[in-house]
């Protein structure tokens, strides 16, 4: 006694509103929402009276974490952990970032791929602080890019009088 469902196609016993049960589950059931207990929103809940979104944030971020750093960096856990234990400058260790020494995010080399705590990353990455952190890197046995050439250069030959102006104030 299998009948085609409408949808899809395919043999079925199990009918609801016209099409099978796996149609039906997929295109027109409606999950029931309640309010999350910990971001109180209405969503539809996973688990523990959680929606998705705070149940992985709870039981799973570190394996969110690891799956990541495979994907964005393509380097293991251990090597990221080791690389992101302290800061190369201060030693921070609570919070440290990747940082590529060349720039290239594609180059994801251990030797290409240092620890930073976010104020020296930051500093890094601001053209006022740059080569201040590249000396101390350099001092470290770090090579890095080299810093930005200097802007004053090109603001004293700029043509145009407006331009001027606008530089001088």
């Amino acid at each position: 006694m299998n009948e085609l469902c409408s949808r899809c196609g395919k043999e079925s016993k199990r009918f609801t509103r016209g099409v099978c049960h796996n149609c039906y589950r997929k295109y027109l059931w409606e999950q029931p929402k309640s309010e999350c207990k910990r971001c109180h929103r209405m969503k539809t809940i996973q688990a523990w009276g959680l929606c998705s979104g705070c149940y992985n944030s709870i039981f799973h971020v570190e394996k969110v974490k690891i799956f990541n750093r495979k994907k964005l960096h393509n380097i293991s856990n251990e090597v990221y952990k080791k690389i992101t234990s302290k800061c190369v400058i201060c030693g921070f260790e609570k919070i440290v970032d990747l940082h590529h020494l060349d720039h290239n995010h594609l180059n994801n080399s251990e030797q290409n791929l240092i620890g930073l705590c976010p104020n020296h990353h930051r500093m890094l990455h601001n053209r006022t602080f740059t080569s201040e952190i590249l000396d101390v890197l350099k001092q470290r046995g770090y090579s890095s890019k080299t810093p930005y050439e200097s802007d004053d250069l090109f603001k004293a030959n700029l043509i145009g009088t407006i331009h001027k102006n606008k530089l001088k104030s």
